[in-house]
Protein backbone atom coordinates (compact mmCIF):
# COMPACT_ATOMS: atom_id res chain seq x y z
CA UNK A 1 0.00 0.00 0.00
CA UNK A 2 1.18 3.52 -0.76
CA UNK A 3 1.53 5.30 2.60
CA UNK A 4 2.89 8.59 1.26
CA UNK A 5 0.91 11.62 2.56
CA UNK A 6 0.19 12.85 -0.97
CA UNK A 7 -1.74 9.64 -1.60
CA UNK A 8 -3.92 9.82 1.50
CA UNK A 9 -7.63 9.87 0.73
CA UNK A 10 -7.17 8.82 -2.90
CA UNK A 11 -8.27 5.48 -4.42
CA UNK A 12 -5.43 3.11 -5.26
CA UNK A 13 -4.31 3.48 -8.87
CA UNK A 14 -3.51 -0.22 -9.16
CA UNK A 15 -7.08 -1.12 -8.21
CA UNK A 16 -9.22 1.73 -9.54
CA UNK A 17 -7.03 3.14 -12.27
CA UNK A 18 -5.36 6.56 -12.53
CA UNK A 19 -7.14 9.41 -10.74
CA UNK A 20 -9.20 11.51 -13.18
CA UNK A 21 -8.93 15.20 -12.26
CA UNK A 22 -10.43 16.50 -15.48
CA UNK A 23 -13.68 17.46 -13.73
CA UNK A 24 -11.75 20.06 -11.76
CA UNK A 25 -10.88 21.98 -14.92
CA UNK A 26 -13.42 24.50 -16.18
CA UNK A 27 -12.94 25.21 -19.85
CA UNK A 28 -16.23 27.02 -20.25
CA UNK A 29 -16.90 30.75 -20.07
CA UNK A 30 -16.40 32.72 -16.88
CA UNK A 31 -19.58 32.86 -14.81
CA UNK A 32 -20.72 35.26 -12.08
CA UNK A 33 -23.66 35.70 -9.73
CA UNK A 34 -26.82 36.28 -11.73
CA UNK A 35 -29.50 35.82 -9.09
CA UNK A 36 -28.67 36.76 -5.48
CA UNK A 37 -30.17 34.38 -2.92
CA UNK A 38 -29.73 36.00 0.52
CA UNK A 39 -30.70 39.66 0.28
CA UNK A 40 -31.46 42.69 2.40
CA UNK A 41 -34.25 45.11 1.64
CA UNK A 42 -34.59 48.87 2.05
CA UNK A 43 -31.97 51.33 3.27
CA UNK A 44 -33.27 54.87 3.82
CA UNK A 45 -31.51 58.14 4.61
CA UNK A 46 -32.30 61.84 4.91
CA UNK A 47 -30.20 64.95 5.39
CA UNK A 48 -30.73 67.51 8.14
CA UNK A 49 -29.00 70.78 8.88
CA UNK A 50 -26.03 69.24 10.76
CA UNK A 51 -25.65 65.84 9.12
CA UNK A 52 -27.44 62.74 7.85
CA UNK A 53 -29.65 60.04 9.39
CA UNK A 54 -29.65 56.53 7.88
CA UNK A 55 -31.53 53.35 8.80
CA UNK A 56 -31.93 49.74 7.62
CA UNK A 57 -33.66 46.76 9.17
CA UNK A 58 -31.73 43.72 10.40
CA UNK A 59 -33.38 41.12 8.18
CA UNK A 60 -31.68 39.05 5.47
CA UNK A 61 -34.15 37.00 3.43
CA UNK A 62 -33.35 33.63 1.85
CA UNK A 63 -35.48 34.05 -1.26
CA UNK A 64 -38.92 34.78 0.18
CA UNK A 65 -38.06 33.27 3.58
CA UNK A 66 -37.31 35.73 6.41
CA UNK A 67 -34.31 33.64 7.44
CA UNK A 68 -31.65 35.73 9.19
CA UNK A 69 -32.92 38.30 11.70
CA UNK A 70 -29.66 39.75 13.01
CA UNK A 71 -27.82 41.01 9.92
CA UNK A 72 -26.47 44.53 10.38
CA UNK A 73 -26.40 46.41 7.06
CA UNK A 74 -25.02 49.78 8.19
CA UNK A 75 -21.24 50.09 8.38
CA UNK A 76 -19.33 53.07 9.82
CA UNK A 77 -16.16 54.13 8.03
CA UNK A 78 -13.35 55.98 9.88
CA UNK A 79 -15.92 57.60 12.22
CA UNK A 80 -16.66 60.06 9.41
CA UNK A 81 -19.12 58.20 7.18
CA UNK A 82 -21.76 55.47 7.14
CA UNK A 83 -22.33 53.00 4.32
CA UNK A 84 -25.72 51.30 3.99
CA UNK A 85 -26.10 48.14 1.89
CA UNK A 86 -29.18 46.86 0.10
CA UNK A 87 -29.14 43.72 -2.03
CA UNK A 88 -26.95 40.63 -1.85
CA UNK A 89 -25.56 39.90 1.63
CA UNK A 90 -22.48 37.97 0.44
CA UNK A 91 -21.43 40.89 -1.76
CA UNK A 92 -22.07 43.19 1.20
CA UNK A 93 -19.70 41.07 3.30
CA UNK A 94 -17.06 41.25 0.55
CA UNK A 95 -17.36 45.04 0.41
CA UNK A 96 -17.31 45.26 4.20
CA UNK A 97 -13.98 43.40 4.36
CA UNK A 98 -12.64 45.58 1.56
CA UNK A 99 -13.67 48.78 3.35
CA UNK A 100 -12.11 47.59 6.61
CA UNK A 101 -8.80 47.07 4.80
CA UNK A 102 -9.16 50.49 3.20
CA UNK A 103 -9.92 52.07 6.59
CA UNK A 104 -6.85 50.42 8.13
CA UNK A 105 -4.59 51.67 5.34
CA UNK A 106 -6.13 55.13 5.55
CA UNK A 107 -5.66 55.28 9.33
CA UNK A 108 -1.96 54.41 9.05
CA UNK A 109 -1.40 56.91 6.23
CA UNK A 110 -3.31 59.61 8.11
CA UNK A 111 -1.27 58.99 11.26
CA UNK A 112 1.98 59.19 9.30
CA UNK A 113 0.93 62.35 7.46
CA UNK A 114 -0.22 63.94 10.72
CA UNK A 115 3.20 63.32 12.27
CA UNK A 116 4.92 64.81 9.22
CA UNK A 117 2.70 67.90 9.09
CA UNK A 118 3.03 68.47 12.83
CA UNK A 119 6.82 68.49 12.47
CA UNK A 120 6.53 70.81 9.47
CA UNK A 121 4.15 73.17 11.25
CA UNK A 122 1.17 72.80 8.87
CA UNK A 123 -2.33 71.70 9.81
CA UNK A 124 -2.93 68.05 10.49
CA UNK A 125 -6.07 66.21 9.48
CA UNK A 126 -6.10 67.18 5.81
CA UNK A 127 -6.34 64.43 3.24
CA UNK A 128 -8.41 61.99 5.28
CA UNK A 129 -11.16 60.27 3.31
CA UNK A 130 -14.52 61.93 3.82
CA UNK A 131 -17.93 60.71 2.67
CA UNK A 132 -17.61 62.31 -0.78
CA UNK A 133 -14.22 60.66 -1.32
CA UNK A 134 -15.54 57.29 -0.18
CA UNK A 135 -18.54 57.63 -2.48
CA UNK A 136 -16.30 58.39 -5.45
CA UNK A 137 -14.15 55.36 -4.64
CA UNK A 138 -17.15 53.01 -4.34
CA UNK A 139 -18.71 54.33 -7.56
CA UNK A 140 -15.50 53.52 -9.47
CA UNK A 141 -15.32 50.10 -7.83
CA UNK A 142 -18.92 49.22 -8.73
CA UNK A 143 -18.52 50.49 -12.29
CA UNK A 144 -15.32 48.47 -12.73
CA UNK A 145 -17.04 45.29 -11.56
CA UNK A 146 -19.96 45.99 -13.90
CA UNK A 147 -17.55 46.32 -16.83
CA UNK A 148 -15.97 43.00 -15.86
CA UNK A 149 -19.44 41.41 -16.16
CA UNK A 150 -19.13 40.39 -12.50
CA UNK A 151 -21.18 43.05 -10.68
CA UNK A 152 -21.60 43.36 -6.94
CA UNK A 153 -25.36 43.00 -6.52
CA UNK A 154 -25.86 45.88 -4.13
CA UNK A 155 -27.30 49.34 -4.03
CA UNK A 156 -25.24 51.42 -1.62
CA UNK A 157 -25.98 54.64 0.24
CA UNK A 158 -23.06 56.71 1.53
CA UNK A 159 -23.72 59.35 4.20
CA UNK A 160 -21.46 61.78 6.02
CA UNK A 161 -19.84 65.16 5.49
CA UNK A 162 -17.98 66.41 2.44
CA UNK A 163 -14.72 68.37 2.29
CA UNK A 164 -16.58 71.57 3.22
CA UNK A 165 -18.23 69.96 6.28
CA UNK A 166 -21.61 69.99 4.53
CA UNK A 167 -24.02 67.04 4.87
CA UNK A 168 -23.45 64.54 2.04
CA UNK A 169 -25.73 61.74 0.84
CA UNK A 170 -25.36 59.72 -2.37
CA UNK A 171 -26.22 56.39 -3.97
CA UNK A 172 -24.47 53.93 -6.28
CA UNK A 173 -25.89 50.66 -7.64
CA UNK A 174 -24.55 47.49 -9.26
CA UNK A 175 -24.34 49.19 -12.68
CA UNK A 176 -22.28 52.06 -11.32
CA UNK A 177 -25.19 54.50 -11.61
CA UNK A 178 -24.61 57.41 -9.24
CA UNK A 179 -26.73 60.30 -7.95
CA UNK A 180 -27.28 62.45 -4.88
CA UNK A 181 -30.41 63.80 -3.22
CA UNK A 182 -31.60 65.28 0.10
CA UNK A 183 -33.27 61.91 0.77
CA UNK A 184 -32.54 58.48 -0.69
CA UNK A 185 -33.89 54.94 -0.37
CA UNK A 186 -33.20 51.51 -1.85
CA UNK A 187 -35.55 48.63 -2.57
CA UNK A 188 -39.20 49.08 -1.61
CA UNK A 189 -38.16 52.19 0.29
CA UNK A 190 -37.86 54.01 -3.03
CA UNK A 191 -41.63 53.60 -3.48
CA UNK A 192 -42.89 53.60 0.11
CA UNK A 193 -40.49 55.78 2.12
CA UNK A 194 -39.36 58.39 -0.39
CA UNK A 195 -42.78 60.11 -0.66
CA UNK A 196 -42.78 60.56 3.11
CA UNK A 197 -39.22 61.88 3.27
CA UNK A 198 -39.86 64.29 0.39
CA UNK A 199 -42.61 65.97 2.39
CA UNK A 200 -39.88 67.18 4.74
CA UNK A 201 -36.80 67.37 2.49
CA UNK A 202 -37.85 67.88 -1.11
CA UNK A 203 -34.95 70.27 -1.70
CA UNK A 204 -31.57 71.02 -0.17
CA UNK A 205 -33.07 74.15 1.40
CA UNK A 206 -35.78 72.08 3.09
CA UNK A 207 -33.18 69.64 4.41
CA UNK A 208 -31.10 72.53 5.78
CA UNK A 209 -34.07 73.54 7.94
CA UNK A 210 -34.62 70.08 9.45
CA UNK A 211 -33.39 69.47 12.98
CA UNK A 212 -31.81 66.24 14.10
CA UNK A 213 -34.88 65.23 16.11
CA UNK A 214 -37.20 65.86 13.18
CA UNK A 215 -35.00 63.84 10.81
CA UNK A 216 -34.81 60.91 13.24
CA UNK A 217 -38.60 60.94 13.69
CA UNK A 218 -39.14 60.94 9.91
CA UNK A 219 -36.82 57.96 9.51
CA UNK A 220 -38.56 56.06 12.31
CA UNK A 221 -41.95 56.71 10.72
CA UNK A 222 -40.63 55.45 7.37
CA UNK A 223 -39.29 52.27 9.00
CA UNK A 224 -42.72 51.68 10.49
CA UNK A 225 -44.44 52.11 7.12
CA UNK A 226 -41.94 49.72 5.52
CA UNK A 227 -42.65 47.10 8.18
CA UNK A 228 -46.39 47.46 7.54
CA UNK A 229 -46.14 47.21 3.76
CA UNK A 230 -42.98 45.27 2.84
CA UNK A 231 -43.15 41.52 3.46
CA UNK A 232 -39.33 41.32 3.41
CA UNK A 233 -38.84 43.75 6.32
CA UNK A 234 -38.45 43.43 10.09
CA UNK A 235 -39.43 45.43 13.17
CA UNK A 236 -35.83 45.53 14.44
CA UNK A 237 -33.48 47.90 12.70
CA UNK A 238 -30.20 49.84 12.83
CA UNK A 239 -30.06 53.62 12.76
CA UNK A 240 -27.03 55.90 12.37
CA UNK A 241 -26.60 59.65 12.76
CA UNK A 242 -23.55 61.26 11.16
CA UNK A 243 -22.45 64.76 12.22
CA UNK A 244 -19.19 66.65 12.56
CA UNK A 245 -18.83 64.97 15.97
CA UNK A 246 -18.69 61.50 14.40
CA UNK A 247 -21.00 58.54 13.88
CA UNK A 248 -23.64 57.46 16.38
CA UNK A 249 -24.80 53.94 15.47
CA UNK A 250 -27.49 51.94 17.24
CA UNK A 251 -27.91 48.43 15.83
CA UNK A 252 -30.83 47.03 17.85
CA UNK A 253 -33.72 49.48 17.66
CA UNK A 254 -37.32 48.29 17.98
CA UNK A 255 -40.33 49.83 16.25
CA UNK A 256 -42.63 51.57 18.69
CA UNK A 257 -46.33 52.51 18.73
CA UNK A 258 -47.37 50.09 16.01
CA UNK A 259 -51.00 50.12 14.95
CA UNK A 260 -52.56 47.66 12.53
CA UNK A 261 -56.01 49.25 12.59
CA UNK A 262 -55.62 50.31 8.95
CA UNK A 263 -55.47 46.64 7.90
CA UNK A 264 -59.19 46.17 8.50
CA UNK A 265 -59.86 48.51 5.60
CA UNK A 266 -57.77 46.41 3.20
CA UNK A 267 -59.91 44.19 1.01
CA UNK A 268 -58.98 40.55 1.49
CA UNK A 269 -57.48 41.02 4.99
CA UNK A 270 -58.28 38.37 7.59
CA UNK A 271 -61.68 36.66 7.52
CA UNK A 272 -63.70 39.58 6.23
CA UNK A 273 -66.10 38.96 3.38
CA UNK A 274 -65.26 40.84 0.18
Amino acid sequence: MDHRPQAWGRPRDDVYGAYDASYLHNNGPKTATQSPIVTGTSVIAIKFKDGVVMAADNLASYGSLARFTDVKRLRPFLSTSVVGFGGDVSDMQFLDRHLKELATDEAYEHEASSTTTDEGGSGAGEGQLNAANLYKYLSKLMYRRRNDFDPLWNQILVAGLDAHAKPFLASVDLRGTTFTSPSLATGFGAMLAQPIMRRYAATEEDAARLTREEAVNVIKECMKVLFYRDARSLDRYSIAVVTKDGVELSEDEQLEKQSWAFAERIRGYGTQVV
